[in-house]
Order: structure tokens, then C-alpha cells, then sequence
């Protein structure tokens, strides 16, 4: 045998392992990024024809300013309202606003546009993490179909506007990734961003530290069984041989535990940072944050204020046609989850998409948001993706093309009538 024929293959580089994942989730990048075109082409038609701005639209309304003013002028802007409820700036989280500030002192764009940018290209980065996890559980087909399903969800444009939720998904779904592969610093330093982005980035904390005790469990069962030479230890013996990989709800086999302890430290500490701080700037202590949400009139009731509201649409008759859709759309998001479960999905996208899901549902908050809260739970979307991935290719793309252009029509007249909160 000669030196070249003992000679071990070099392991490929990270720029070598990045380049194929890319390459494997283009299918899946290139739809998306056509789907969002559809969408903002269909928004740019719609607005000239009401002779309104298409950009302002995306950059200029609702909770974009408020994060425009975050990265122009700093925290401590309210507004009064007639009826006294208080309007603070202090509601949002701070990532968006900082990278806005950030882009905005290295370029020429304004502070809007900067929002405007982190938004579409934190929207293709979720894209690809919603690829990689429903890759890695169900295959790369399916892959696909969840992120042509995100994209085309009915409220879809909100991915391209200078909102957080693009940029929340995105660093949720790679946290989950990396929680599915047994990479849990990188995990827990997602879930830490994550939760400055978003409130609901408790969703994440979550589903990293769900998935890290279970792992804490298992190994130490199989420690147990190990030292009184049961089967298990057997098996594990003969198993030892190879090198460890992450099961499918994160943990790491014989793997080093101190990685997993310091996700678990990492993951809350964006959340809580933030929270805290504007406990001790507002002088109310830990709790203070949830007074700045109550000025807004949001708040976690458990399901009440949402089930009044559906209630009262039932005074007349469009109104009951109304709540009627509303109980079929809260119907199918509960009937999804539930099949998430029966199919089996790993214990942190349970863990992540119920929480978002409970908060999305169970908050006192404008109910018009709530389909833009339910966004980032992309794993409630698998069950369809993987429903079209077996499908014939002609008809999974007939079924997407059809909902791709009923969603663009829809997302431009939405964003030119009321749009979101």
C-alpha cells in the first residue's frame, strides 16, 4: 500500500460546507425570492392606482417608525393618547433599531431604508434556515415546500417590510437548527439575539432549554443503565466505537457537556437584558417592561379578550361571516399542532411553535395582528410541506402558484387598506 492510498481526505473547509448547504437550498432561496417579487410587483401596481407610495408602504407606517425613531433618536419617545393610555417607545426591542442605525452610518441609505434592507435580506436568511430544519426532519423536498408556504402565507408581505419579523424568524430558525445538529452555543447565542428582537423570543429560550435538560435526562439515564450493566450499556458500549451525533431533539451523545450548559446560560440573556433594563429605566423594577405594554393595551389573558372579540361578531350577519372565518382560522392553526405532534416533529419545534402559537393566541393585543404574530411558527407549516413534497411535482407547483398570486393580491390590498397594527 503506498503513502497515497493511506492518505486521509482533508475535511472540507467552512467556506466548502457553507457553499454546499447554499447550493442545496437554492431551489428553495431562488422560489422565495420569486414569490417576494410577485408580491412587492403586485404591491407597486395596487399603490399606483390608489396613488400611493409602494416604499412607503414598506418603510414609513405603523411599527416600522416607531423603530425608525429607535434608531434615529434613542429610547424615551411616547406618545399620549386623548383617552390616556401612554404609547412608549420602550415597547420595542432594540436589534432592529441597532442594525438600522448600523447600516445607516456605513451607507448611504436613510434610517427607513436601512430597515428596509435588514428586513429583505434577514427574510431570504430565514428562508434558508426554514430550509435547513425541514431538510435535516423531513428532507430536502420538503424543504422547499415550507419555504415557498412561508412566503406565501396571506400576510407574506409583511417578510419585505421594515418590521422585525423576518429577522426574528430568521435567527429562531437557525437557533432551532443549531439546536438539531448539537451545536448548542451557537444555539444559545441565536436564542440571546433572538429574544432582543422580539418578545416572543421567550419562544426560542424555550425550545433551547427544553431541548438541553431532555438531553441532561437521557444522558444520565444512560449513565445509569451504563453502571448497572444492562442492555443499554451494552448497547452503548458497541456504539462507542463511533463518533457522537446530535439526535433528533438536539442531544449529543457522549458529547462534552459544558457546550450545552453554556447555551442553556447564553439563551436568556437577550430577553431578559432588554426586560430588565427598561425595569430600572423606568424606575418599576422587573416588572416595568409589562407596564410599558400595558400602555399599548397588550397584555396575556389567556384567550379572554380574543374570545369576547370573536364573540361580538356574531351581532349581525357579516359580522358572524366574520368570526366564523376567525374560529376556522384559530381551527386550523390548533389542527396543525396537533399533527405536528402525532407526526412526530423534534421536541424544539413543538416546544418553539407552541409557545409562539399560545402567545400569538392568548394575548390581549390588537386582534388584527394576529396573523402577523403566528409568522415566525413555521413549524406549523410542515405538516403541508411535507403533504406537497409527496404530492406530484405538477400538482404541488399548481397548488403554490395559485396561492403565490391569490397572496400577492391579497398582500397589496391589505397593506393599502388597514395593513398591520
Amino acid at each position: 500500500m503506498t503513502d497515497l492510498d493511506t492518505r486521509v481526505a482533508p475535511a472540507p473547509s467552512a467556506l466548502g460546507r457553507a457553499s454546499s448547504a447554499l447550493r442545496r437550498a437554492a431551489p428553495a432561496l431562488l422560489g422565495y425570492a420569486a414569490v417576494r417579487a410577485l408580491g412587492l410587483i403586485a404591491l407597486a401596481l395596487w399603490s399606483a392606482a390608489r396613488d400611493k407610495s409602494a416604499h412607503t408602504l414598506l418603510t414609513a407606517r405603523w411599527d416600522s417608525l416607531w423603530y425608525t425613531r429607535v434608531a434615529e433618536l434613542g429610547y424615551g419617545y411616547e406618545v399620549r393618547l386623548p383617552n390616556g393610555d401612554v404609547h412608549s417607545n420602550l415597547a420595542f426591542f432594540p436589534l432592529l433599531p441597532w442594525l438600522e442605525r448600523a447600516l445607516h452610518a456605513v451607507s448611504p441609505l436613510s434610517y427607513a431604508d436601512a430597515g428596509l434592507a435588514v428586513s429583505l435580506l434577514a427574510s431570504l436568511a430565514a428562508a434558508w434556515g426554514i430550509f435547513a430544519v425541514a431538510d435535516r426532519v423531513y428532507g430536502r423536498r420538503a424543504g422547499v415546500c415550507a419555504v415557498l408556504l412561508w412566503a406565501v402565507l396571506p400576510v407574506g408581505i409583511v417578510q419585505s417590510m421594515a418590521y422585525s419579523e423576518s429577522l426574528f424568524t430568521a435567527l429562531a430558525a437557525w437557533s432551532l437548527y443549531a439546536v438539531l445538529t448539537g451545536r448548542w452555543v451557537t444555539a444559545g447565542a441565536l436564542a440571546a439575539l433572538a429574544g432582543l428582537t422580539r418578545p416572543v423570543g421567550l419562544a426560542v429560550v424555550a425550545a433551547v432549554w427544553a431541548a438541553g435538560i431532555v438531553s441532561f435526562v437521557q444522558e444520565r439515564r444512560r449513565s445509569s443503565f451504563g453502571r448497572t450493566g444492562s442492555p443499554a450499556a451494552t448497547a452503548g458500549a458497541r456504539g462507542a466505537a463511533h463518533a457522537p451525533s446530535p439526535t433528533a431533539d438536539g442531544s449529543d451523545r457522549g458529547a462534552p457537556v459544558w457546550p450545552r450548559a453554556l447555551g442553556l446560560l447564553l439563551a436568556p440573556l437577550g430577553a431578559a437584558g432588554y426586560v430588565l433594563w427598561v425595569g430600572h429605566r423606568t424606575g418599576k423594577g422587573p416588572l416595568g417592561y409589562l407596564d410599558v405594554q400595558a400602555g399599548w393595551r397588550n397584555g396575556f389573558d389567556g384567550g379572554y379578550a380574543f374570545a369576547r372579540f370573536v364573540a361580538d361578531k356574531f351581532t349581525s350577519v357579516p359580522g358572524a361571516l366574520a368570526g366564523l372565518a376567525l374560529i376556522a382560522g384559530v381551527c386550523l392553526v390548533v389542527w396543525l399542532y396537533v399533527v405536528c405532534v402525532r407526526q412526530g416533529q423534534p421536541l424544539p419545534l413543538l416546544v418553539y411553535a407552541g409557545v409562539v402559537t399560545a402567545l400569538a393566541l392568548c394575548a390581549s393585543s390588537y386582534f388584527g395582528s394576529k396573523p402577523r404574530l403566528l409568522m415566525p411558527a413555521f413549524p406549523l407549516l410542515l405538516p403541508l410541506a411535507l403533504a406537497l413534497a409527496r404530492a406530484r411535482r405538477t400538482r404541488s407547483a399548481a397548488v403554490l402558484g395559485t396561492v403565490a398570486v391569490a397572496s400577492a393580491v391579497y398582500g397589496a390590498f391589505w397593506l393599502n387598506g388597514s395593513g398591520p397594527p
